[in-house]
């Protein structure tokens, strides 16, 4: 398993350096603003580089390429990041630049697929929850269950640590971030196992119409990446039609995901109207009541920022 992560690991890398500086063309700003329920602005700038070549507008940040990167978004109406911690690291990198930048709020977790790694898990865990504490953190996650890239052998840590999140989560009364990979009935036997904190939210929501569905019924916010634009996602577009308006979000999971036209280059906050468009067409929402309803979603379930 440890290999395979590796070899995961490095052919990203390899893939990051071709696309480094090749990010699409700015959309048509939306009518809006809304919010980046899920990003991950030190991955991003590491692995891609800053937004703001190739036809997207660059204004003066005195060279900071996070107040680059939330300028350029906020110029194509996305007004609101949510910088989500895939571990320790990453985590306390998130409540430090939400601390910097009023535009930015931080999630705090332990990636599905980081816990089976650790050599002390419980170590992590409690500095997840010493960071857990802070103001600016909006959210326990993302956590969850991945059993498409761990193995069998991983999957009782990935448990394990999931279950602890859910516990912070309630603990300090923040929204509860999962990630779901080839995992629907697990992930929701785990959370009637151990009960739900009053606001879950489905990340790159991945199930069809009948999950979602099933999601929906809990109460539960779906949400969507650019993979609802892309040509095969027809389950991912129906599931998008029965979600209510005040249970959507949207997402670019940046740099990953990159909404069509641009699929395969590097994905970034200012590139959400394409994904917003997309579920105003697939849904049948105006495209401004759609705005209106993801910003409020998002400061219900984030804010205020």
């Amino acid at each position: 398993m440890l290999a395979a992560m590796t070899e995961s690991t490095e052919t990203r890398r390899q893939r990051a350096a071709r696309r480094a500086g090749e990010f699409p063309p700015a959309p048509e700003p939306l009518p809006r603003p809304v919010i980046d329920s899920h990003t991950h602005l030190d991955i991003t700038i590491t692995e891609a580089g800053t937004p703001g070549g190739s036809g997207t507008a660059t204004p003066p940040t005195g060279g900071d390429p996070v107040a680059t990167a939330i300028a350029v978004a906020a110029q194509a109406g996305v007004d609101r990041l949510v910088q989500v911690g895939v571990d320790v690291a990453s985590s306390r990198w998130g409540v430090e630049t939400a601390a910097k930048h009023p535009a930015v709020v931080a999630t705090v977790a332990l990636h599905p697929n980081e816990a089976p790694r650790l050599a002390d898990l419980d170590e992590a865990l409690r500095e997840i929850e010493t960071l857990a504490a802070d103001d600016r953190v909006r959210g326990i996650g993302e956590t969850g269950l991945d059993f498409f890239r761990t193995g069998e052998d991983g999957r009782a840590a990935q448990e394990r640590s999931f279950r602890a999140h859910i516990a912070i989560a309630k603990r300090f009364g923040k929204a509860l971030v999962i990630h779901d990979r080839d995992a629907h009935a697990d992930v929701l036997r785990v959370l009637d196992d151990e009960g739900t904190p009053e606001t879950v939210v489905l990340h790159c929501f991945s199930g069809d119409a009948e999950f979602a569905a099933e999601c929906v019924r809990r109460g539960y916010v779906l949400s969507f990446a650019g993979t609802v634009t892309f040509g095969s996602a027809t389950a991912l577009r129906d599931a998008a039609k029965i979600t209510p308006l005040d249970q959507l979000l949207v997402e670019t999971d940046a740099p990953y995901l990159t909404p069509m036209p641009h699929r395969g280059r590097p994905n970034a906050s200012y590139l959400i109207p394409l994904t917003v468009r997309a579920l105003a067409e697939t849904t049948g929402a105006d495209l401004d009541e759609l705005c209106a309803a993801i910003s409020a979603t998002g400061d219900r379930v984030f804010g205020p920022w």
